[in-house]
Formats: structure tokens, C-alpha cells, sequence
């Protein structure tokens, strides 16, 4: 029997999405200059305020308010009428230094012997099911609002939009798993109030909110919903049907938004920035850490290692969890569900011990084989961690107080599809 799948994604405006962007600015400055740098930085956004608090030990100073103002402004918050703008929000800074007791654990005389920064477990996942092994309900949550951020920054069309908003998709499945239709689309977008009542009276502003939302419902199915299907595979774009359900603002009018609307807090977005509630999820937040936190190195590492899984023909779906005790270098425990999908007359625990055998799971190993001691992590804080495109950019950094720096990084290595010759000769393929 067939059944639905839901994922949503949230835009780069999103108050939660704010507060893990500047996080993650605040970590890429600080690892520019000292890529030994240990940080946990955290942010809250309000109503015309920000506060950043956390615990960094770094022998370097940046200048927090500029880099939270920076990207404030950067994502489109300039406007004093959205009651909360890059140039006039109040910024306070509560950081201080990484508690000793933290710190013994993780550092050692042989960086290879580097212990994990804390306990925990984190999960991997891919899926053969799009080009990129990620659910196909997320990547279409994220492109919708990737898309809708390219139309606002264009200012071309949709010019009422503002920097807040939210997708969901839903994917009809088959019996064999694999998806049939998109059944649901929900987008939700913060806009000006572009058309005004023609009298100050209850039923006039209810008018003048019904035409706003039949405009930017039209402008969806016009202007932002061709420039998606455009992007997608022929056999994607054959999943949109006449029967599509589309639900545009399903509230009415969404003027208030942003950190004026709901306050927004880094690491609240945690099933957006990973699978879209496929797979599973050992709880802890990315943004503003280093990569001596195994609740972000390991995550990436195990979304490394499933999707070379997955393409180099193992399974067509995985799942890996992996787990750490704060202090040790090596994982407690490897798991892996295949969900009976597997390719090879292996049992689950079988291809754990082998994944055990191929891939050094110990934190700084992690951290070499991925490149994470460097300024890389601004661009995974909105839009997903995981199925993005691997690249290279070039990076400078200012300070008044430190040699300009000027860096060539390679974003989303965990992304890279490196191992698959490597897994394939490994399980004799």
C-alpha cells in the first residue's frame, strides 16, 4: 500500500536560520585566523536585538557585532520597518571561555588521539532516490525557498517579498517505495503589504489580504514553480500533476516576520539541516561548532560515508549511526540499517564492521579527511547541510588587529563521492 511523506525547509530569513548563520560567520572568522580554535557559539534573535553567547578558547579576536550586522544585512533585514535591521539591531555579546574540564578531554599530545568533544550519536542517511542520494521531499523544500530567495535578491519580480519564509513538500509513494507524484506543496512567504484597504474597516483590510495572497499564490504557479521545475530532472518534473494541492500563505497575510514574528535560536532547525526526517537524528545542533564536536564532524562524516554507500551500489537506501563517549578518540559503536535494500550477501552488522575497516572515525581523522579546520561553514547554515555541491571558493578575511587573510577552501567535502572505488574493492564489487 502506498503511502505520503512530508519534509519542509525554512529560508535563509527564518529567525532560527538567522541565528545559526551568524553562528557559523562568527566560527568561520575565528578558524580563518586560528583553525585550532575551539567554539561553541550560540545566538538568539528578537525583535531588534541579538545576542551571542557560547564558550570559544582562541588566541584571536573578531569583532562579533560587525559579523552579526554583516549578516543581518547580508540576508535582507535593512529595513527599520521590519523592526529588525542589520544597521540599528542592538547586539550583545556573553562569550566566554571553554570550560578546562571540556577541554582536557579533547586535547591531546598526539592530535590523533584527540578525543571527541562530547557524547552523543550521529546519524547518516542517503537514498538513491534523487540524483544527489537525499529524500526528494527536502531537496524540493529547499529548492523552493533557494529559488524564492533568488527572485527576491533579483528584484525583478515578486518585489513585495521579504526575507522570511518556509516550504513543504509531499511526496506520494508507492508499494515499491518509490515515489509516484508530489501530492503537496505548501509555501509560506513574509511580504509588504502592497495592497492597501480602500476604507479603514474590517471588511475592506480582509478584501485588500484575500488579493495580496491570490497575487502571490499566481506569482508561485508563474514565476517560482517553472523556475524549479526547470532545475529538476525530467523524471521529477513528471511527479507535478493537475492535481497538485498548492496552499500559498494558508494563514492569510504575512507581513510580520522575521525575529520581529518569532524569536530565533542556532540549532533549532536540526531535521531541515539534515534529512528532512528521513533516516534519524541523534539531536545535536551544527552551527557555531568547531569540528572537534563530534555532534557536527561526525554527522558529516556518516552522511559521507552513506552516500558512497549508496553510489558505490552497496544498498539503495542507508542508514549510519555513529556513537562517542566525551574524551575517546575511537566511536563506541558503529551502527547500519540498509532497510532490507542491501545489494550484497552481507548481513547489517557485517557492513558495519567493514565500514569500521575502511574509514578512521576518530575526530581529528575526520577532520583531515574532510578539510573541516577551515572557514567553510557560513555557506551550510541555511539550505541544508547535506546534499549540497562540493566546490571550491575563494575566501578573504579583514581584521584590525591581524594580517588580512586570503584562502582557497573547498566547501561541502563530505559531499564528495571519493570512496566509492574504494567501498566497491573493499566489498569485492
Amino acid at each position: 500500500m502506498g503511502y505520503l511523506f512530508t519534509s519542509e525547509s525554512v529560508s535563509e530569513g527564518h529567525p532560527d536560520k538567522v541565528a545559526d548563520q551568524i553562528s557559523d560567520a562568527i566560527l568561520d572568522k575565528i578558524i580563518a585566523f586560528d583553525p585550532n580554535a575551539k567554539v561553541a557559539c550560540e545566538t538568539l534573535v528578537t525583535t531588534g536585538q541579538t545576542v551571542i553567547a557560547g564558550e570559544i578558547k582562541t588566541n584571536t579576536y573578531v569583532d562579533v557585532q560587525q559579523i552579526a550586522r554583516d549578516v543581518i544585512n547580508r540576508i535582507g533585514y535593512t529595513k527599520s520597518e521590519y523592526m529588525f535591521d542589520g544597521n540599528s539591531c542592538g547586539v550583545l555579546s556573553a562569550i566566554h571561555e571553554q570550560s578546562p574540564d571540556i577541554n582536557r578531554g579533547v586535547v591531546r599530545e598526539d592530535p590523533m588521539e584527540q578525543g571527541a568533544g562530547d557524547q552523543g550519536m550521529m546519524f547518516g542517511y542517503a537514498c538513491n532516490e534523487t540524483d544527489n542520494y537525499m529524500p526528494l521531499s527536502l531537496e524540493l523544500s529547499h529548492l523552493l525557498l533557494y529559488e524564492l530567495a533568488r527572485i527576491r535578491k533579483e528584484k525583478e519580480k515578486m518585489t513585495y517579498l521579504r526575507p522570511d519564509s518556509k516550504s513543504q513538500v509531499t511526496i506520494e509513494y508507492g508499494d515499491n517505495n518509490k515515489p509516484l507524484r508530489i501530492h503537496t506543496i505548501v509555501i509560506s512567504t513574509q511580504h509588504d503589504e502592497f495592497i492597501h484597504p480602500e476604507k479603514q474597516t474590517l471588511e475592506a483590510q480582509l478584501t485588500a489580504d484575500a488579493e495580496m495572497v491570490d497575487q502571490i499564490r499566481q506569482d508561485i504557479i508563474h514565476v517560482l514553480l517553472p523556475r524549479v521545475k526547470a532545475q529538476l530532472p525530467e523524471r521529477v518534473q513528471a511527479l507535478f500533476d493537475e492535481n497538485l494541492i498548492l496552499h500559498v500563505n494558508p494563514t492569510g497575510k504575512f507581513v510580520i516576520g522575521g525575529p520581529h514574528g518569532d524569536t530565533g535560536v542556532t540549532g533549532r532547525k536540526i531535521i531541515v539541516d539534515t534529512y528532512g526526517g528521513k533516516g534519524a537524528h541523534g539531536g545535536g545542533a551544527f552551527s557555531g561548532k568547531d569540528p572537534s564536536k563530534v555532534d557536527r564532524s561526525a554527522a558529516y562524516a556518516a552522511r559521507h560515508i552513506a552516500k558512497n554507500m549508496v553510489a558505490a551500489g552497496i544498498a539503495d537506501e542507508i542508514l549510519i549511526q555513529i556513537s562517542y563517549a566525551i574524551g575517546i578518540a575511537k566511536p563506541v559503536g558503529i551502527f547500519v540499517n540498509t532497510y532490507g535494500t542491501a545489494k550484497i550477501n552481507l548481513n547489517d552488522s557485517d557492513i558495519a564492521r567493514k565500514i569500521e575497516e575502511i574509514f578512521d572515525l576518530r575526530p581529528k581523522a575526520i577532520e583531515e579527511r574532510l578539510k573541516l579546520r577551515n572557514p567553510i561553514y557560513l555557506e551550510t547554515a541555511s539550505y541544508g547541510h547535506m546534499g549540497r555541491t562540493p566546490r571550491m571558493v575563494k575566501k578573504t578575511y579583514s581584521s584590525n588587529y591581524w594580517p588580512t587573510i586570503e584562502k582557497e577552501v573547498e566547501l561541502f567535502t563530505w559531499e564528495k563521492l571519493d570512496y566509492v572505488e574504494t567501498i566497491r574493492k573493499a566489498f569485492q564489487l
